[in-house]
């Protein structure tokens, strides 16, 4: 079977670690499918274009993958040039996919929904499947975060865009778990085919993860402390990742020495949390920086507890799909969330805990509750992580996203 992909942010891994797309593709491959993955040539988060001439676009083979980067300009922020970018992107899709041998199925990703368009208007051209995979809701996500207002004629029309879309695909995969509740509370399951939604979360290469934890090991002083207890987080520092959350918490366990919080990661809020650390002389975190990817499973092992915080807002309320989720599990530690969600998989795996979002003192004393825990008990955390996340294993999700992709699901 011949699949594209279009996902706007799927460059490789080593140039930015979108590793779903990656995984997928990999393993359909393995299976006997032919693979293309339709990127913009624009890396997210930095100022990387893969395209520096006037080329429409480019095709690579990198890692054993088939890209094609279509030409789209760099941009800053989430102002206009962005917007521009996804157009860029979207518009090369019509007039660069016809120099390739035509698809049996497209999948196309809601990272923004013009890629999902194209997707479905280049299958009726190829007379293909298209498989709509859905990693972020249009327009909910900008209005949540204050970009966009419920009832303007902007966001009107995204909201028809987004339902005319699960109306005319083949198949809907969300990447979370309460897909079809949001399609019902929008009002629209009478003109959508339920059955044709379907849940595929992130994941993570087990395999990959275990031996990355054996042989990538950084040379981390603070980390091989035996005499602290590691508080650990990996990812963006943005708004959307309230990251000052556990500054703050950090400040009120001043008192705990033996309590330190390591930060790894970067994001455009990063100058100004260090600044604020500085300002409330909060001695007890660490901002480590942005590593690659490879150095998370060593890391991550060498901590006690993981730290995942970010809004709770109409979009967490249909569940979370994050990367790191999983990374958490298969580190083996517990892991503390202060996002709540309808589908709280932290707590239906009884490998974490949620607390209520925006509160330090509450996170403080959970973070003390596992610091002063009974070995066992701890222990039993530890378990049930890692158990659980054997459900969501890359090879496993690769089989169910397969019969979708070819319909026998």
């Amino acid at each position: 079977m011949n699949i594209w992909f279009f996902n706007h942010y799927a460059v490789p891994t080593s140039l930015y670690p979108l590793a779903r797309p990656y995984h997928f593709a990999n393993r359909l491959q393995k299976k006997g499918h032919k693979v293309t993955i339709f990127a913009a040539s624009s890396v997210h988060l930095s100022d990387v274009n893969l395209i520096t001439d006037g080329s429409p676009m480019k095709a690579r083979k990198i890692d054993g993958l088939r890209y094609v980067f279509l030409k789209a300009r760099n941009y800053e922020g989430n102002g206009i040039d962005r917007i521009l970018n996804f157009f860029d992107y979207t518009l090369r899709l019509f007039t660069q996919t016809r120099k390739f041998n035509p698809p049996d199925v497209i999948m196309a990703t809601c990272v923004h929904p013009l890629a999902c368009a194209a997707g479905i208007l280049l299958a009726r051209k190829y007379r293909c499947r298209c498989v709509l995979e859905i990693a972020d809701l249009w327009p909910l996500t900008l209005v949540e975060y204050g970009a966009m207002k419920e009832g303007q004629p902007v966001t009107r029309a995204l909201y028809a865009l987004e339902h005319w879309l699960y109306k005319k695909a083949d198949a809907v995969v969300f990447t979370m778990q309460g897909g079809k509740r949001y399609i019902e509370d929008m009002g629209w399951a009478k003109d959508v085919d339920l059955d044709k939604i379907y849940y595929i979360n992130n994941g993570v290469d087990l395999d990959l993860y275990h031996r990355q934890r054996k042989e990538c090991i950084l040379a981390d002083e603070d980390l091989d402390r035996t005499d602290t207890f590691k508080v650990m987080y990996t990812g963006s520092m943005g708004i959307a990742n309230s990251v000052r959350d556990i500054l703050d918490t950090a400040d009120l366990l001043r008192e705990y020495p033996a309590i330190q919080f390591f930060l790894y990661g970067a994001g455009y809020q990063e100058e100004e949390l260090k600044a604020y650390c500085r300002e409330k002389k909060i001695t007890n975190v660490t901002f480590k920086g942005r590593v690659d990817k490879q150095y998370i499973p060593g890391i991550l092992s060498r901590g006690n507890v993981n730290m995942l915080t970010g809004p709770s807002d109409r979009v967490s309320y249909y569940g979370m799909s994050m990367n790191k989720m999983f990374d958490y599990m298969a580190s083996e530690r517990p892991t503390i969330s202060n996002i709540e969600t309808q589908n709280d998989i932290f707590l239906e795996n009884e490998c974490g805990v949620t607390i209520h979002p925006g509160d330090p003192k509450e996170m403080a004393d959970m973070i003390l509750r596992f610091y002063r825990m009974d070995k066992d008990e701890y222990q039993s955390y530890c378990d049930h992580a890692r158990e659980a996340v054997k459900h969501y294993d890359f090879k496993y999700l690769t089989d169910d996203l397969e019969k979708i992709l070819t319909g026998e699901e």
